[in-house]
């Protein structure tokens, strides 16, 4: 095992990648990356959110980020309204809205890292394997008093430069019980809310995909993989707010709003508004369904895409607000006008 000297060397030898990839390059997780430069800028800090997300909150305006291997969230806010709990966790409010689940919650950082515009600063959070699970960065805005207590508090005992990670747990693949699709269906039908959704098919021993594949209309329809961008284009369009959610076993963040911005960069489809950016590599999605669950205010209709190994990339619905009224029809109107994919193409 290499020592965190001799981590911290290699990574000085590498230029032009981000933390990620230079991790990846040199075989390592990112987890183990950012904790080899401990004491060289970085603080082990608690982990679990109950600790953390309060230290956060006084920050004031920071950029939350969540991604999974596929699609990078960034919202600009304050961590305000945070609702702990055993299983999940919550933060809601207009800008930051995340769900968090601290079993996952497993090594957290305080980094500063020298740039040519000054220091950057970031809290980043791993899991067990040592894979990102949420980040925060802050801005010229935020309160550097907040970030001095934040890592006085905060501090762990352990302040080692090396970082034990397990094994990787791989992307469940979709899971289907054909035998039980007249039950799914019909479930489905009585369905009053969205979280019974994962009950249901947990209780039939499948999982979202594997569903998706069996239910059919109207509960789902296949759409191409070059939906995804043609709705947002129809969102930007049309001025209308959906909800956007973008997650990891460890934590799912959600922009509720217009996606006004939009740019292709190469494989990267990109949102680049003020206070919000999503960046969705196009060429990974392999999936798409629209899919429509009822529940006690309507249906609630989503786009959903997923890769080539079954993980869940991103979800998008229409969003109801309590000033700007009701987006949702528009939405669905959207998601309905989207081609269905020709059998040929689905097989």
């Amino acid at each position: 095992m290499r020592t965190a000297a001799e981590i911290r060397d290699e990574a000085a030898s590498i230029d032009n990648m981000r933390a990620r990839e230079k991790a990846a390059h040199m075989g390592l997780t990112e987890g183990q990356l950012v904790a080899a430069y401990t004491g060289h800028g970085t603080t082990r800090i608690e982990a679990h959110p109950d600790a953390l997300i309060p230290a956060i909150a006084a920050l004031g305006e920071v950029m939350a980020l969540t991604r999974n291997d596929s699609c990078v969230i960034e919202k600009v806010g304050v961590y305000d309204n945070f609702r702990s709990g055993p299983h999940a966790s919550m933060i809601l409010n207009d800008a930051i809205d995340m769900r968090m689940f601290p079993s996952h919650w497993v090594s957290a950082f305080a980094v500063e890292t020298e740039t040519d515009s000054g220091i950057r600063r970031s809290v980043q959070v791993f899991d067990a394997a040592g894979d990102a699970v949420h980040k925060v960065h802050l801005r010229d805005t935020s309160s550097f008093d907040g970030w001095a207590t934040l890592v006085e508090k905060l501090k762990t005992e352990d302040q080692s430069g090396v970082l034990e990670v397990t094994e990787r747990k791989p992307t469940e693949a979709a899971k289907s019980n054909p035998e039980k699709a007249e039950i799914l269906r019909a479930e489905w039908a009585r369905m009053t809310d969205t979280h019974q959704f994962l009950r249901l098919t947990s209780k039939l021993r499948m999982n979202r995909l594997g569903a998706y594949r069996i239910a059919g209309e109207p509960m789902v329809r296949r759409v191409g993989t070059d939906t995804v961008a043609q709705a947002f284009e129809a969102v930007s369009e049309q001025g209308i707010e959906v909800m956007v959610f973008v997650g990891n076993r460890g934590c799912i963040e959600i922009h509720g709003g217009r996606c006004d911005t939009l740019k292709v960069m190469g494989p990267w489809f990109n949102v680049m508004d003020p206070d919000f950016n999503l960046h969705l590599r196009a060429d990974h999605i392999a999936e798409v369904w629209a899919v429509t669950k009822p529940t006690q205010r309507g249906d609630a209709v989503s786009l959903e895409a997923f890769d080539s190994e079954g993980g869940l990339i991103l979800q998008i619905f229409g969003r109801r607000t309590e000033a700007g009224g009701d987006h949702r029809p528009a939405w669905r109107a959207i998601v309905d006008g989207l081609p269905a994919l020709e059998s040929e193409e689905a097989a």
